[in-house]
């Protein structure tokens, strides 16, 4: 039973938290994290001046997406964290210690991702 609890628990942490933190993949279809711009003139074969109007749009927006993005990522966490420490005492010792390392393999992941990506923005 308590196998079971780890294993579902890990999944569910690790897979939401997946879920919230991923970035996009890099190239024509990352999405608008990279540039929403080229992918639409790419995808509608938009104008010059189509470009011209859209762009500004794009550029009001993306601030709004960051901001909401950045709040659903704090309260996923939140709610995640919660869940492992309900999750971690119900655990074996040698079970928390796995759990431990799974987490912490995670956010060494999510923090090497998240360098990569700011390096990209500058």
């Amino acid at each position: 039973m308590k196998r079971t609890l780890l294993t579902v628990a890990a999944a569910i942490s690790l897979g939401a938290l997946n879920f919230v933190q991923a970035q996009p993949p890099a190239g024509p279809h990352g999405g608008w994290h990279h540039n929403p711009l080229e992918e639409l003139s790419n995808s509608l074969n938009l104008t010059d001046a189509e470009k011209t109007k859209i762009q500004p749009i794009i550029d009001q927006a993306k601030p709004q997406l960051q901001a909401i993005h950045q709040d659903a990522m704090t309260k996923a966490k939140a709610v995640i964290d919660d869940s492992v420490s309900q999750i971690r005492p119900l655990l074996t010792s040698e079970q928390q210690t796995k759990l431990d390392a799974i987490v912490k393999a995670h956010q060494d992941m999510m923090n090497a991702r998240k360098e990569l990506h700011d390096a990209k923005q500058k």
